[in-house]
């Protein structure tokens, strides 16, 4: 196991102690619509260190942000609807399939043709998933 994922690992474990039985209250009886105030202030707290070019600070924000966005899955989990690692693989397999260019034998000559096969696929995708 690489440093990132034992990390994400003792992150989701913690979360998991703090909503335990005999974890924390607050964040006991936090939902993911209790948090969607937390994830919208985190954010906007990033895109300022980011405005003010902080590596520290953005360093420290990233990690609020996904705290709030592990314990936001957290709470999913609970209900065995998915869990953070279904995000996680969701995310990477929908970055390989939109990178073709990258990851298979597709060709793009520039941007503009990147973003219609970005489209391109998306359009395809939703039709499946309807």
């Amino acid at each position: 196991m690489n440093a990132t994922s034992t990390a994400l690992t003792q992150l989701l474990e913690t979360i998991k102690t703090l909503r335990g039985t005999s974890g924390c209250p607050w964040d006991r009886k936090q939902t993911s619509v209790s948090l969607q105030k937390y994830l919208k202030e985190e954010i906007s707290e990033l895109l300022q260190a980011i405005d003010n070019n902080d590596p520290e600070n953005i360093c420290e924000e990233i990690g609020d942000v996904i705290y709030v966005l592990a314990m936001i899955a957290e709470t999913f989990n609970e209900q065995a609807l998915f869990t953070l690692d279904d995000c996680i693989s969701g995310i990477d397999q929908k970055l390989i399939r939109r990178h073709p260019h990258v990851f298979g034998n597709a060709i793009v000559h520039d941007e503009e043709q990147l973003r219609n096969q970005w489209e391109t696929i998306k359009k395809e995708e939703k039709k499946r998933n309807n």
